[in-house]
């Protein structure tokens, strides 16, 4: 016996879209098909799908927790610079590549034609992987397999049966991806992680020239074209500092509530402090225009040029004092750190052995999981806040009504076919088959969204990426702006999601 509604499929969904129309009896199975059986309990998860509520938007400025975070512990707050308290626009990439192109041209002397090629700033998302000994740009999830449909050699993508055929696999062995650190080895990764915002440019250059080079049938080498596309952007940054220090309106997002929370943390006896890689004209000129003339006033202590992840790792490269003046450092030993000086290079244990600042007291934001956060939380105890500012846009999307309804469906339909999968008779394995069709473009759907080639950088059609790992692991929180910590209080703590594990009750949502 089933419990179904009165009438076959075609019946079925006429009386299912009048909510009064519909009665309930006990019928006899024997006089449906599979197909029928099968399309009825369809309808049904479909009904139940569009009676659901939705949930409720996710608030842009919210500062998320990975880990507990109780801010009434913390009695210091340290930042990087860039892409934390200085946020870029758009104008930035396209400076990055110009400038990158241009030293592939001038010093590498690469073919006059890559002078046409225009950076294309939807591209690229941070977080992919390029593997340097195949030339492919992809992306990988937090199990190290590879997103299917997110492969491209240059800008054209690769299809699932060429990846299969170079992989043999869709999950990457850990040394591929990471390098093997046992001990007596040394094979290095064959890939590269792009885990930060000024690698965006660089991928889409770098894709660029791969896609002239394979439509003009010119012959290179994946890991030579990779190391001169990286060389180029990265010898251009003393170049782009320059040209951003001198016109920081046209590069940097104003941030008006910046000072206000510094202001607040100052008020409250918080100690600041503030490590970059980055010169200090370059700093200063932008925090002038963010801060005010006054900004090193908030800090107390100042430290440009670190060269982190050196400074988070190194225990012997002695701190120096930069004289602002005469553009240069100073030789003397420093024994002590004063609010007012700028300081140079130096170590994470200077720092802390000068300052006396240590353990859970200090909160350090950044950008980059690894150059920023990994080090100073395994190694030093630290509290981590990461500053990831395509959260916004994610976030939005994350709210649109379409992607709410595409993600629920998608995940009810999945939940459909894992229950009826067993069913081996072929009117079943061909309504099977029509469901996985349909999951595959709700999946390309639900991807598509946030960015057409990649998708989202924190998602792969279901399980997390590699970037969010390792972002997951390494920052106690994050946001993706300084100015959303102004909504809570300094004794706020924060606390992270009870997620559902899978032997745990089902969730409705992704």
């Amino acid at each position: 016996m089933y419990f179904t509604r009165v009438g076959r499929f075609l019946k079925l969904k006429r009386s299912l879209s009048h909510k009064d129309g519909a009665s309930y009896v006990f019928v006899s199975t024997k006089n449906f098909s599979t197909r029928e059986l099968l399309n009825e309990a369809y309808c049904r998860t479909k009904l139940k799908c569009k009676s659901k509520k939705l949930p409720q938007d996710v608030n842009p400025q919210g500062v998320f927790a990975c880990n507990e975070l109780d801010l009434s512990e913390v009695k210091v707050y340290g930042f990087d610079y860039d892409y934390t308290l200085a946020h870029y626009k758009p104008s930035l990439e396209h400076l990055l590549y110009n400038l990158g192109r241009d030293m592939l041209l001038e010093k590498y002397k690469y073919p006059a034609g890559i002078s046409k090629l225009e950076y294309k700033p939807n591209f690229a998302v941070r977080g992919l992987h390029y593997d340097i000994e195949k030339g492919l740009l992809l992306k990988l999830d937090s199990f190290m397999q590879i997103q299917f449909g997110a492969v491209y050699r240059g800008l054209t993508p690769v299809s699932t049966d060429e990846v299969l055929q170079m992989y043999r696999n869709r999950i990457i062995p850990i040394a591929y991806v990471e390098g093997d650190t046992r001990a007596h080895k040394t094979n290095r990764a064959k890939m590269v992680h792009l885990a930060d915002l000024f690698s965006v440019p660089e991928m889409g250059l770098l894709c660029n020239v791969a896609e002239y080079f394979n439509k003009n049938h010119i012959d290179y080498h994946p890991e030579i074209l990779f190391l001169d596309v990286k060389n180029s952007v990265q010898s251009c940054h003393p170049i782009m500092h320059k040209i951003v220090a001198q016109n920081v309106e046209e590069y940097i997002r104003p941030n008006s509530d910046l000072k206000k929370y510094f202001q607040l943390l100052q008020e409250c006896g918080k100690k600041l402090f503030l490590v970059t890689n980055s010169p200090f004209h370059f700093v200063n000129a932008g925090m002038e225009m963010l801060v005010g003339h006054d900004w090193r006033e908030y800090f107390d202590v100042v430290i440009v040029n670190a060269n982190k992840p050196k400074f988070f790792t190194e225990v012997s490269r002695p701190i120096r004092v930069f004289d602002k003046n005469a553009n240069t450092h100073i030789w003397e030993k420093v024994t002590s750190l004063e609010k007012g000086i700028i300081y140079y290079e130096g170590t994470v244990k200077q720092l802390q052995d000068l300052t006396g600042w240590s353990g859970h007291q200090v909160l350090y934001f950044g950008d980059h999981p690894y150059s920023d956060l990994a080090d100073v939380t395994l190694e030093h105890g630290w509290r981590t806040g990461a500053i990831i500012n395509e959260l916004t846009h994610e976030i939005n999307t994350l709210n649109m009504e379409t992607f709410k309804q595409n993600a629920n469906w998608l995940q009810m339909l999945t939940q459909l076919i894992e229950d009826h999968q067993d069913y081996k008779d072929p009117e079943a394995v061909e309504v099977i088959e029509k469901w996985m069709a349909e999951r595959d473009f709700l999946r390309n759907a639900t991807k598509s969204v946030f960015n057409p080639q990649f998708g989202s950088v924190f998602r792969t059609y279901h399980n997390p990426t590699y970037f969010s790992r390792r972002l997951f692991r390494f920052a106690d929180i994050y946001t993706s702006n300084i100015r959303n910590l102004l909504n809570y209080s300094l004794t706020h703590t924060f606390y992270p999601r009870r997620g559902v594990m899978p032997h745990e009750y089902g969730s409705y949502f992704v």
